[in-house]
């Protein structure tokens, strides 16, 4: 990634059972390789795989079973 910009250090936490949340600017990158820049003070992103909003989440897991929910 060329010309990204770059912020200071920001809050990262993982929810058990669901998201990645960030605080903070940042700068994401799909798997399509497009890049997101952050827009809100706390962002979640898709962990589980089946949000239908890739790659922020949606709440889909909280409807997976548990096993298929994110460790």
């Amino acid at each position: 990634m060329t010309d990204v910009p770059t912020y200071p250090h920001a809050d990262v936490v993982l929810c058990p059972g669901g998201p990645l949340l960030l605080r903070g600017k940042h700068v994401i990158e799909d798997s399509s390789g497009e890049l997101h820049e952050t827009t809100r003070r706390v962002t979640a992103l898709c962990r589980c795989d089946k949000s239908a909003k890739k790659p922020w989440c949606d709440g889909t897991h909280k409807l997976l079973p548990e096993k298929l929910t994110p460790s």
